[in-house]
C-alpha cells in the first residue's frame, strides 16, 4: 500500500531532494522510542533538562530572553552572556520544538510562539538581529568576527527551518529568511572588508537547510561562498579580526579543497566541515567530498579520543604554529587529565559523520554516532539533568589544577548548574530529543537501520510505500536487537543492519534462520527480499568486555588499558576505591577477569564490571621516586560507564588504568 511521497520534508537534515546523497533522513517522528535508554533520555529532555533549561535562559540567570526584550525596548538594562548567547537559545527553542512534534503539546507551541512573536519585534527593519550589538552602543554590525554573528545566524537559520517543517508555521521562518536575505545582500559581493569574516561557520550548514526548505538558490550559493573564500587571502590581523586568534584557529590558512588535516578550534571546524558536506550533498563537487574524506579520516584516525571526543587542548599551537584555543593539535597528541574535549565539538564530531554516512553509505560513520552519544556527548549533563560539564577530560585528580582561575568555568571538577558560555547544554539536549530522527536512514529502495533501541518506525519509503518496523532491545546493556516487519509493500527491498565494527562474532537471523549475507563488524549486513508483516531479524552482538589500547604514538596511554563494553567506554572512579585512596594510584591485573553486572537502582540503571585492582602503597609526593619493585594490594571493584561519572560527589576519575600484565 502507497502514500503519497513526501520526500521526508520534515527531516532533522532535509536531504531528501539532495542528489547526491545515498541515504536519506527520515521524517522526524516517523521513529519514537518507545521504551529503554533513549526513550527515558527523551522523557528526562521533557520533563527535567528544557523546563531546568528555560528557567535559566528566561530568567534572570542565563539572561537570553531579556537580552531579546532589552534589543526590543521592552525592557531596561545590559546585555549578559557572551556574544554567542543569541545562538543558544536558538538550540533551546530546536529542542522544545523536537519535544512538540513528538508530543503535539499546544503550551509548548504556543510557548514558542511567544518566544518568536518576541524575537520578530526585536529584529530590525531590515532584518537584522543580533541582541549585543543591538544593545551595546559601542559594537556595529559586522565590525568584528569575534562577535559571532555568524554563528548566531547559523543556529537561527537551523531553529526556524526545523520550527516550519515540524509545525507548519511560517512565523520563525520569515525572521530567518529576512536576516538570510540581509546576510546575501552584504556577504555575496567580493567585497574585501568582509572576506575572512564568517570564521564560525554555523551558517553555511542554515543557509543549506535555508534552501532546502524554501528553495531558493541564492542561499546555497551564499553557503558556497563562505567556503570559496577560506585560505584566499594574506593571514593578518585587520580591522574585523583583532580580539580573537587568526589562522587554523578559525579554518583561514588552507583552502578547504586542499586540506587534509584538522586543525584550530574543534567546534569552529566541525561546523565548517558539516556545513562543507552539505553543499555536497548538494552540488556533488569531487573537490568537496575527496577533502572531507581527508579530514574525517585524519579526526577519527589520528585526533579522536576513545570516547569519540575530539579538541585535545584548550590552550596550544596547530602544526603551522598558529595559536589555538579548545582544539586540535598534533595527531597522536591525547593527553588525558587535560583534554578539552568540549561537549559541543564531540556533539559536532556526530553530526559531521552524519552527513557522511548518508552521502557515503557506510556504516563505519554511524559507529561516530553512536560512540559519542553515549559516552562524550552524554558525559555532558548530569543524570538529574540540570548540571553540566562544558570540558570532558578523560582523567580528573583532585587539586591538580587551579580550576577557580577559569571565569568562565569551562573547565571544572564537578558539573556546573549555570554555564557562563551556554553553548554545550541546548546544544546537548537538543541532540537527545532528536536522537529519533538518526536511528533510520532510507536507501533507494530500503532501510538502513543505524541506532539501535526500542522504537516503533512508521514511515514512507522513497518510493512511496508504506514501511512499519519495531525494534525490541534492552540495548546498550544487551547486545540483541529484535526487528520485526509489521506493515511493508509485497515486492522486494532492502533491510541495512549496522554491524558495530567492536561486534565481532555477530549473528544475524532471519525468522529463526541464519540470514544468507555475510555479518562483517564495520558495515552493512544487507538483506533484501520480499518481506512480509511478521517476519523479525534478530542481531544478536557479543557484548563481551574488552581491553583497549592506544596507538604506539600516544604517550599518554602507554600501558594502559580502556574498558568497552558494547558501545559503553567505562572509568574507574574514587567512589569505588578505599577513602583517600588517589585514582593514581590504581593499576589492572592484567589477568583479572570482568564481570559485567547490570545494577537497576544504581545511577539511574547501569550495567557496571567488577574486576580486580592492585593499588599501590608505596608512591610519595617527590617528582621523581627511586623505587625497586613496587607494592601492591588486590581490591575488588567495578569500572561506571564513563557518560554517568560525577554523580556521587566530586571525585577523581580515569578512563585508561595502567596494566600490570602477568609475564608468565
Amino acid at each position: 500500500m502507497k502514500k503519497e511521497a513526501n520526500f521526508h520534508n520534515k527531516a532533522i537534515t532535509n536531504t531528501s531532494q539532495s542528489p547526491y546523497v545515498k541515504l536519506k533522513s527520515i521524517n522526524f517522528g516517523d521513529c519514537i522510542w518507545n521504551s529503554g535508554f533513549w526513550a527515558e533520555k527523551v522523557k528526562s529532555a521533557e520533563e527535567h533538562m528544557l523546563p531546568y533549561m528555560g528557567d535559566l535562559l528566561c530568567g534572570d540567570i542565563g539572561h537570553a530572553l531579556n537580552n531579546f526584550k532589552i534589543a526590543a525596548g521592552e525592557k531596561e538594562g545590559e546585555h549578559k552572556g557572551f556574544y554567542w548567547h543569541d545562538g543558544d537559545f536558538y538550540k533551546f527553542m530546536e529542542a522544545k520544538t523536537y519535544i512538540y512534534a513528538l508530543t503535539k503539546d499546544k503550551d509548548i507551541l504556543k510557548e514558542l510562539d511567544d518566544y518568536i512573536a518576541l524575537i520578530s519585534r526585536a529584529q530590525e527593519e531590515d532584518g537584522y538581529i543580533h541582541t549585543y550589538i543591538q544593545i551595546t552602543e559601542d559594537a556595529d554590525r559586522f565590525e568584528n568576527r569575534k562577535y559571532h554573528e555568524m554563528y548566531n545566524f547559523g543556529h537561527l537559520f537551523i531553529a526556524a527551518s526545523i520550527h516550519y517543517r515540524m509545525t507548519g508555521h511560517r512565523n520563525f521562518l520569515d525572521i530567518a529568511l529576512k536576516q538570510a536575505d540581509l546576510l546575501y545582500t552584504y556577504f555575496m559581493p567580493d567585497t574585501k572588508h568582509y572576506q575572512r569574516f564568517g570564521f564560525n561557520q554555523t551558517q553555511i550548514m542554515g543557509l543549506v537547510e535555508l534552501y532546502r526548505t524554501v528553495k531558493d538558490r541564492k542561499y546555497l550559493k551564499l553557503a558556497e561562498k563562505f567556503i570559496n573564500r577560506r585560505g584566499t587571502f594574506e593571514i593578518k590581523h585587520d580591522s574585523t579580526t583583532e580580539g580573537y586568534p587568526i589562522g587554523d584557529m578559525v579554518q583561514e590558512r588552507t583552502p578547504l579543497r586542499e586540506s587534509e588535516e584538522a586543525v584550530g578550534h574543534a567546534v569552529l571546524a566541525l561546523y565548517y566541515y558539516a556545513g562543507a558536506a552539505d553543499v555536497y550533498a548538494e552540488t556533488g563537487e569531487k573537490a568537496l567530498i575527496d577533502a572531507l574524506d581527508k579530514l574525517w579520516e585524519n579526526v577519527t584516525g589520528k585526533k579522536m579520543y576513545v570516547t569519540g571526543a575530539v579538541g585535545q587542548a584548550h590552550y596550544g599551537a596547530s602544526t603551522n604554529l598558529d595559536m589555538i584555543e579548545e582544539g586540535f593539535i598534533d595527531a597522536y597528541m591525547m593527553p588525558n587529565m587535560t583534554a578539552y574535549n568540549e561537549t559541543c565539538a564531540n556533539l559536532c564530531n556526530a553530526m559531521f559523520s552524519s552527513r557522511m554516512m548518508g552521502i557515503k553509505d557506510e556504516s563505519r560513520y554511524a559507529d561516530i554516532i553512536e560512540l559519542v552519544l553515549y559516552n562524550s556527548g552524554l558525559s555532558g549533563i548530569s543524570l538529574g539533568g540540570t548540571e553540566y560539564f562544558y570540558s570532558n577530560p578523560l582523567r580528573m585528580v583532585n587539586n591538580s589544577r587551579n580550576y577557580d582561575s577559569h571565569a568562565d568555568v569551562t573547565e571544572s571538577p564537578v558539573r556546573q548548574p549555570y554555564l557562563e558560555c551556554f553553548c554545550c547544554p541546548p546544544n546537548l539536549v537538543r541532540t537527545i530529543c532528536k536522537s529519533s530522527g538518526w536511528a533510520y536512514n532510507l536507501s533507494k529502495n530500503g532501510v538502513a537501520v543505524v541506532l539501535f533501541g526500542s522504537n516503533d518506525l512508521d514511515t514512507t519509503m522513497l518510493d512511496g510505500s508504506t514501511l512499519k518496523l519495531s525494534q525490541d532491545t534492552d540495548y546498550p546493556w544487551k547486545g540483541l536487537v529484535k526487528i520485526t516487519v509489521n506493515e511493508c509493500k509485497d515486492s522486494e527491498f532492502e533491510i541495512k543492519v549496522r554491524i558495530p565494527k567492536w561486534a565481532v562474532g555477530s549473528t544475524l537471523k532471519i525468522n529463526d534462520e541464519d540470514a544468507p549475507v555475510e555479518v562483517v563488524p564495520g558495515t552493512f549486513a544487507v538483506v533484501n527480499r520480499k518481506w512480509k508483516a511478521g517476519d523479525t531479524i534478530a542481531l544478536d552482538m557479543p557484548m563481551n568486555v574488552m581491553r583497549l589500547e592506544g596507538h604506539n604514538r600516544i604517550e599518554e596511554t602507554r600501558n594502559q588499558i580502556a574498558v568497552k563494553r558494547g558501545p559503553i567506554l567505562y572509568c574507574l572512579e574514587t567512589p569505588d576505591l578505599p577513602e583517600n585512596t588517589s585514582i593514581l594510584n590504581a593499576y589492572i591485573k592484567g589477568n583479572a577477569e570482568f564481570k559485567a553486572v547490570h545494577k537497576p537502582g544504581f545511577l539511574n540503571g547501569v550495567t557496571v564490571v567488577e574486576t580486580e585492582l592492585l593499588l599501590r602503597e608505596d608512591r610519595n609526593d617527590e617528582m621523581y621516586q627511586a623505587i625497586s619493585k613496587p607494592e601492591f594490594k588486590s581490591y575488588e571493584t567495578q569500572l561506571v560507564p564513563y557518560f554517568a561519572w560525577s554523580n556521587r560527589g566530586q571525585a577523581e576519575m580515569t578512563v585508561f588504568i595502567p596494566v600490570v600484565w602477568n609475564s608468565k
